[in-house]
């Protein structure tokens, strides 16, 4: 008779506490209840169990009398918040342990049929015990007449019973035998076996071993091990001595083990040693126990409390829709594990994904023309979606302006909605989006304090790398400086030969003016002539002084103009730089004023004096000085303004002036002379100077070898410094991505096959393309397009990609050696050489084309390469399995869209079971591999009626677990190949039931 045990959870598979193995007063064997109703105390102690026990498993010795009496009191209304009662027979197999007690099995029976009862005590009468010669049955009256038989003297039935059950043994083949004849047993019962030491198969061994047999006989035949040893767990699972490929060869698979208290008294009465409470997820139904074989790891527990998979704060209780006369049920409920949504096509399985996403504020970037709320916006009027919170807290969004509403930088759920996943997996868009994805993951898997107060991978980026790409900077503006000063360092050397040549026909031209200024003199003015060359050459000097102290005057005034400027413009704006660039240095406006930058002296009084000293020199040069003759209006012009011997380098400007026109005037013999005479003298002076100049250039020319030698040092050692930069860089990256990378070298399967590789990415191409530029390719060397990029490759491609800075530094030195001359070879007819060479210069040494950067590969295939389907691999492994901090809820509609179903099976089912320990997980889906396989906590399905004019079709949806016979009859019409992957799971699993 069926008593209403069933209690199937909406909410799917959820964690209760169970009780398999409890005897009650009256047990046959070591009844130790006492009282005046030891009953109501059993009852009252179940009732009264914390954590509440929702599923009993009343235990008795051959028989199930108890079991009834429970059932009874069950329909009086006692034990309410027990769900489930099954019968559970303890037999006692006719092996001994080394302890000398028998080895004890268990058969458990669905309480679902209602004349479950009659046949499990028919069942029980195929067991029989032969003693003196008689045959003893399983059942009450033979059991009473086994022990009289044993020990006449008992006369009490209920004493004799325990003796003929504690007698009364079962042989293994006498088991078989019986489960063999009886259909509904052997495909309901569940077997179970001691696994201790004392009545368990662990007792069955010695020195020679020879229980080994036997003991792994009785193992292979059991469903489930009664054991809460964690070492017995471990084996059971595949985790310890066996491997679950051996478990599989040598025991039928992995078993779960369970523990109940196992309680003879009522002190024990729901209180397990050590409390070893059982936990098993599932309906309260018998099937849940059954899907604990299938899935022991998962479904059954032995601890003080059950897994917890998600916070309580990240996980979704329940979707409560507003406004929404569409929906058959305006509340559905969520389980925190996996969640599968699914349905035919157009039933509304993204309708519910939408909402979900609405209601935790994810759906404002996934809006696209293919979604439910953008399709059906114009029938959404007011609904809203509500996602209540295990925490008790709510988030609510108007499903309909979700788009302009609650956009938040971190939403509360993932959404990745077909279309996002679509745009990732794309191999047509070039922004390759799913990098953003990969550096949001990387982001994530530093702690806050290796984050540095950053708010994203860019920021992170950046603060990480912010000192070696200065660096980097600095030594490419040192290169840029170097390479410019280079071209005019040797321009200047290549002029050397032309500029002795224009000083040689300088000093001719010199030579000849003075021959013709020479002819203009009057014969017995020659020793006047003489005297005017050395004052007018002493004036000459005289004045280049008075220039030069006048530039330097200036100087000095451009000078205290860029102190003020520098005191009032740029110094304060270096400091404003500075708190800009260091905003998080927490220094006071007090402490900044000690990074004010000035000048270590009084420059304001060291340059007030040199410009007076400077100003005096120059009054001083170009007199009158105090020391100068004055000059009078009638004086004789015959007599010289200079004494006779007078030192000429000692006078002032302006007396040397006076004494050249003196002698001009005496020199010459008539006006047109004099104006010859003075013409060619200006010419003369002027002419002069510029050979000083001159050979100050020829001088400089003459020194640019050692300068050149300078600066190219200095270039080569910039070079470096900027390939220092880039290998500091590499190490950056590294240490960033460097949590990642542990992570996926940690793990195994299909995460083996993902590679994260920091390298130095080297367009090459693009180097080439811009020296091509500027180069006349129509002959020479380097004739015709690519020339350029061959000649690279081989010198300088490898010293980019992986040199050390020394290394790429002397691999383009060789190349500019082996290659200057021929360049030259190609400059433009049109073009300034200095210029041309400047820019070629520039290029050379130029490494914009040289960037650092990661690299993600699967099996050996950068992710850009990839087809559209394995990047969706990338893509959920990212998700499910690397993304390990994000453990909010996460929604994937329809993540095998892209998929093989092999791969579905082979690379993430196992992904799925492991990432819903630690976050909820909500698919949308159309493959029975991602609800089957996966275990799936909670089954969704969505259906929806024919359409109706102008409104949107009403939709339902069914909820449930995966023990829930209904839901399963459901995912296997839904979803293709739904029936064979509960059968290939039990078949993989080798479990027969």
């Amino acid at each position: 008779m069926k008593i209403g045990n069933d209690l199937h959870s909406d909410r799917g598979s959820e964690w209760h506490r169970w009780d398999p193995h409890i005897h009650t007063p009256g047990t046959v064997l070591n009844d130790q209840y006492s009282g005046a109703d030891p009953w109501e105390i059993f009852i009252s102690k179940v009732e009264a169990s914390n954590p509440a026990i929702r599923a009993l498993g009343i235990t008795d010795y051959f028989g199930i009398d108890p079991y009834e009496k429970v059932l009874e009191l069950k329909r009086q209304g006692r034990l309410s918040h027990v769900g489930l009662v099954f019968p559970n027979v303890e037999l006692r197999l006719n092996i001994e342990t080394n302890r000398g007690a028998a080895v004890n099995l268990h058969l458990m029976f669905p309480p679902d049929d209602s004349d479950h009862v009659d046949r499990i005590k028919r069942f029980l009468l195929e067991f029989e015990f032969s003693y003196q010669g008689e045959n003893f049955r399983c059942h009450r009256e033979d059991l009473i007449r086994l022990g009289k038989k044993h020990k006449p003297e008992q006369t009490d039935p209920d004493a004799a019973r325990s003796v003929g059950a504690n007698q009364f043994k079962v042989s293994l083949d006498q088991l078989k035998a019986a489960l063999g004849k009886h259909e509904w047993i052997k495909h309901n019962a569940l077997i179970a076996v001691a696994g201790g030491q004392k009545d368990g198969t662990s007792g069955l061994r010695d020195s020679t071993d020879s229980w080994a047999a036997q003991r792994k006989n009785i193992e292979q035949l059991a469903h489930i091990i009664f054991d809460s040893n964690p070492k017995q767990i471990s084996f059971w699972l595949g985790q310890g001595a066996l491997s679950v490929q051996e478990l599989d060869e040598q025991y039928n698979g992995r078993k779960p083990c369970l523990h109940g208290s196992d309680a003879h008294t009522a002190v024990r009465v729901g209180a397990p040693d050590q409390q070893r409470y059982c936990w098993i997820k599932g309906d309260l139904t018998f099937e849940s126990l059954r899907q604990t074989c299938l899935e022991p790891e998962e479904r059954a527990v032995i601890g003080l409390e059950p897994p917890r998979g998600s916070l309580q704060s990240h996980t979704i209780k329940a979707l409560t829709v507003s406004g929404a006369p569409w929906l058959r049920k305006a509340s559905i409920p969520l389980n925190a594990g996996l969640v599968a949504v699914v349905g035919a096509r157009g039933s509304g399985k993204t309708a519910l994904a939408d909402l979900v996403a609405a209601g935790g504020y994810a759906l404002s970037t996934q809006l696209n023309k293919e979604s439910f709320v953008f399709r059906a916006k114009e029938h959404l009027g007011t609904c809203k979606a509500e996602l209540t919170w295990e925490n008790s807290e709510t988030t609510c969004n108007e499903v309909s302006s979700v788009d302009i509403d609650n956009i938040l930088d971190t939403p509360h759920v993932q959404y990745l909605s077909q279309q996002f996943v679509d745009k990732l997996c794309s191999a047509e868009d070039t922004s390759n989006p799913l990098n953003a994805e990969i550096e949001r993951v990387i982001f994530d898997a530093h702690t806050r304090d290796d984050c540095m107060g950053a708010s994203s991978f860019q920021e992170l980026l950046e603060l990480r790398l912010e000192g070696t790409r200065q660096k980097r900077r600095r030594h490419q503006e040192t290169l840029r400086k170097a390479s410019s000063d280079l071209t005019e360092e040797r321009s200047l050397k290549d002029s050397l030969e032309g500029l002795i040549k224009d000083r040689s026909e300088k000093a001719k031209e010199i030579e000849l003016d003075k021959r013709d200024r020479k002819s203009l003199v009057p014969k017995g003015n020659e020793e006047r002539t003489k005297r005017l060359e050395e004052v007018s050459q002493a004036a000459e000097q005289t004045r280049l002084q008075v220039e030069r102290a006048k530039r330097r005057y200036q100087t000095l005034l451009h000078l205290k103009g860029d102190v003020e400027d520098f005191r009032t413009r740029r110094a304060p704006g270096i400091l404003d730089g500075l708190k800009q660039e260091r905003p998080d240095t927490g220094l006071s406006e007090a402490d900044w004023n000690e990074f004010k930058v000035g000048f270590v002296g009084d420059v304001d009084t060291l340059l007030a004096n040199r410009l007076r000293q400077v100003n005096s020199l120059v009054a001083e040069l170009k007199g009158p000085s105090d020391v100068t003759p004055p000059i009078s209006e009638g004086a004789d012009p015959n007599v010289s303004l200079i004494p006779e011997g007078a030192d000429l380098n000692q006078q002032t400007l302006s007396l040397l002036d006076c004494e050249v026109a003196r002698l001009n005037l005496l020199v010459g013999a008539d006006s047109t002379k004099i104006k010859r005479y003075s013409a060619l003298s200006d010419k003369i002076t002027k002419a002069e100077s510029a050979l000083v100049k001159l050979d100050e250039q020829i001088e400089r020319a003459r020194e640019a070898n050692v300068r050149i030698k300078e600066l190219t040092q200095l270039r080569r050692t910039a070079y470096e410094g900027v390939f220092e930069a880039i290998v500091e860089e590499e190490q950056e990256l590294k240490d960033l991505y460097a949590p990642i990378q542990q992570r996926v070298a940690a793990d195994t399967g299909s995460m083996e096959r993902l590679g994260f590789t920091v390298k130095r990415n080297v367009d090459i191409e693009k180097w080439a393309k811009a020296g091509e530029d500027l180069l006349d390719l129509r002959t020479g060397p380097f004739r015709g397009r690519g020339q350029v990029l061959q000649a690279a490759k081989g010198t300088l491609m490898p010293a980019w990609q992986t040199g050390s800075a020394a290394e790429a530094a002397t691999a383009l030195l060789e190349f500019v050696r082996e290659n200057e001359e021929k360049l030259r070879a190609h400059q433009p007819e049109k073009s300034e050489f200095r210029e041309w060479a400047r820019r070629i210069s520039d290029w050379l040494y130029s490494t914009d084309h040289i960037t650092v950067g990661y690299s993600l590969q699967y099996d050996g295939v950068e992710i850009e390469q990839l087809s559209p389907g394995t990047r969706g691999i990338v893509l959920l492994l990212l998700y499910l399995s690397i993304d390990a901090e994000d453990d909010r809820p996460l929604i994937i509609d329809q993540p095998e869209e892209n998929l093989d179903p092999q791969s579905v099976f082979e690379e993430l089912v196992t992904r799925f079971r492991e990432a819903k320990k630690r976050r909820q997980i909500i698919i949308v889906t159309h493959n029975a591999n991602l609800v089957v396989n996966t275990d799936a906590d909670q089954v969704i399905i969505a259906s929806c009626s024919h359409h109706r004019l102008g409104k949107l079709p009403e939709i339902m949806y069914e909820c449930g677990g995966l023990e829930n016979p209904d839901i399963r009859r459901r995912v296997c019409e839904i979803l293709e190949g739904g029936e064979r992957a509960f059968k290939e799971r039990a078949r993989r699993l080798r479990v027969v039931l």
